[in-house]
C-alpha cells in the first residue's frame, strides 16, 4: 500500500537504549528504546525512538510498517502511539 508509514532500522541501530531511575515519589521507572527512521515523504527519513518492552529483542535491520496494534486512544480522545510499538516486516 502506498500510503503506509515505512519504518527502517539500520544495522548500526540494532541495539537498545535503556534508561532508568526513580521518580520524585520514589517509584522506579525504566524506558527501553531503539532508534528507527520514519519515511514520511520528506527528502530524508526522520529519526525517532521505537518504544520497547522489557525482554523484547531488538528489531533487526530492515524495513517495517507500523501495526495498528501500536495505536491507542489517548485520554483526550486522540489517536496516539501506545507504550509499545509493534512493527510488521515489509516482506511479510
Amino acid at each position: 500500500m502506498k500510503n503506509e508509514l515505512l519504518i527502517e532500522v539500520f544495522k548500526e541501530n540494532e541495539c537498545l537504549d535503556v534508561r532508568e531511575g526513580v521518580t520524585v515519589k520514589g517509584k522506579p521507572w525504566k524506558m527501553i528504546t531503539q532508534i528507527g527512521y520514519a519515511h514520511t515523504g520528506c527528502k530524508f527519513p526522520i529519526e525517532f525512538k521505537i518504544k520497547m518492552s522489557e525482554g523484547q529483542p531488538v528489531w533487526p535491520a530492515g524495513k517495517y510498517h507500523l501495526s495498528v496494534n501500536s495505536l491507542v486512544v489517548g485520554m483526550h480522545g486522540d489517536i496516539e502511539v501506545g507504550r509499545e510499538m509493534f512493527l510488521i516486516p515489509v516482506n511479510a
